[in-house]
């Protein structure tokens, strides 16, 4: 009792301890139930909402970067890093900030431009010399190091990317310019991934024209890790983005000087433009396809009629992208999937794209097309050719595998004005289900395959898989493109 009553205010003290202690405890408990219970929320503010999105980023953690030209593989490669966040950023070097000894402008330096890319800004007197992937600037005070290629994180693209090292101009010996240009450098690089048309577009065509668009053609490429064939196949994008040849720099003897130098370009999403990230005024996926427009002569803008109506004699095309069984994902009724959709008055056509496609033909007569449609794969990526208004319907492979379908060519068609279609196979539509017993988990438990990683994905789901859609359920989806265009009917 003495205790008890030692001090008058120790009662009331005690008391608001005590109740404080509880609030404590209530808190923490909420915090638990709602850490149990609440959604994973990701750095861009969207919650991982299904079984799909978390496969997605296991997929992605334990994923093999292997990548096979023909079959695009590198596509579903690159769907599964954008699917998983990126919680362990690489550290961001600084941005540029002014130089008082030189009156106020920029120091060169190398920053991050996005989650894929890092960039590296140079002005005053800048000489390059290529065949030691060096440029030297007189306004630089350290030296700088970066990879010219949107896969920053994917170890294996780079290794097949050449390092390139911007440094300060010798005082005493500095190389002397045997050739002066009033464009601005711009180093990047064809190696990585390139050849699989997803990654030409994602990794070096889309990020180059950001790059180079503010700059009006006055731009000179200066190209690391070229490959002939490959720029054969997309120069006629290039010569339109600049006014200048384009140099293959590694093999170059040259001492090049310029006034401004860019190494590396700038990724914003997968084959796409972010106009909110342009710089002032913005420009977006639409100016990117009309620079495609222009390069390849490509008529159509639209897909609607040249005049007031349609003339009756033109049908609606459809093309079918075409692949060899030996490859995967290849259509096994391709034949009667082209007589029924011709039954519905489409024109059809069937293209099989690879690595010896003439670009420029195959751009022009996916650009006379008003619906594409494709087994899940880098052939899809020709939909950059396609009009506005047009629809590309793909086939998504059996296996759960419509995060993989989403995070390539789902969510890039709002950004090319292209309606979207997707049809998912079923188990009775796979030749996976000839291959494995009913109760295999490859066609019974998708997801455990899924949990074995990236190449168990891409072997079992990708490479082994061919497809034979049911045509009743397959006319349903036509029906519904049909009806999408401009001139769409709804019988």
């Amino acid at each position: 009792m003495k205790t008890r009553s030692s001090a008058r205010g120790e009662p009331r003290r005690l008391g608001n301890a005590a109740l404080l202690a509880l609030m404590l405890c209530s808190v923490v408990a909420l915090s638990l139930i709602r850490g149990r219970f609440a959604p994973i929320v990701t750095t861009a503010g969207d919650a991982i909402k299904s079984e799909d999105d978390a496969a997605a980023a296991a997929v992605a953690v334990s994923k093999a970067a292997a990548v096979n030209v023909d079959t695009g593989d590198g596509a579903d490669e690159a769907a599964a890093e954008a699917a998983a966040e990126e919680k362990d950023k690489e550290e961001v070097q600084p941005k540029p900030a002014a130089d008082g000894s030189r009156g106020g402008a920029a120091k060169p330096v190398c920053y991050e431009t996005s989650r894929r890319s890092d960039t590296c800004e140079a002005a005053g007197d800048v000489r390059v010399l290529g065949s030691s992937q060096t440029v030297y600037v007189d306004s630089l005070d350290r030296e700088w190091k970066t990879k010219p290629y949107c896969r920053k994180h994917d170890n294996f693209a780079l290794a097949h990317v050449k390092e390139w090292s911007l440094k300060p101009l010798p005082s005493g010996a500095a190389p002397q310019c045997t050739v002066n240009s009033s464009a601005t450098a711009f180093v990047l690089s064809t190696g990585g991934f390139t050849g699989n048309p997803f990654h030409d577009y994602t990794d070096v065509l889309i990020p180059a024209f950001i790059t180079a668009h503010p700059l009006r053609g006055e731009v000179q490429f200066l190209v690391s890790s070229y490959k002939s064939w490959w720029m054969n196949r997309y120069i006629q994008i290039f010569q339109q983005m600049s006014r200048h040849e384009v140099v293959d720099i590694d093999a170059d003897d040259e001492v090049r000087c310029y006034r401004n130098v860019v190494v590396g370009p700038t990724f914003h999403r997968e084959l796409g433009v972010d106009a909110s990230k342009s710089p002032s005024p913005g420009y977006s996926t639409a100016d990117f396809r009309k620079m495609l427009r222009d390069a390849f002569g490509l008529e159509r803008a639209t897909a609607t009629p040249s005049g007031d109506r349609w003339d009756i004699r033109r049908r609606p095309r459809l093309l079918i992208i075409s692949r060899r069984p030996s490859r995967g994902r290849a259509f096994m009724n391709e034949r009667a999937m082209a007589d029924m959709a011709a039954s519905l008055g489409f024109d059809v056509r069937i293209g099989e794209p690879d690595s010896s496609t003439d670009t420029s033909k195959f751009a022009r007569l996916v650009n006379s097309c008003d619906v594409m449609v494709g087994v899940h794969g880098a052939g899809l990526t020709n939909m950059v050719f396609l009009p506005a208004g047009a629809v590309v319907v793909q086939v998504v492979p059996y296996g759960r595998l419509e995060w993989l379908a989403r995070n390539t060519f789902a969510e890039p068609s709002a950004g090319m004005e292209v309606h979207y279609l997707e049809y998912v196979v079923q188990l009775d539509e796979t030749t996976l289900s000839e291959q494995y017993p009913s109760d295999h988990p490859v066609l019974r438990d998708p997801m455990a395959i899924h949990k074995q990683g990236w190449n168990a994905l891409k072997t079992t789901y990708l490479d082994k898989q061919n497809v034979r859609p049911h045509l009743g359920r397959l006319k349903n989806t036509f029906l519904q493109a049909l009806k999408m265009l401009p001139h769409g009917r709804d019988d």
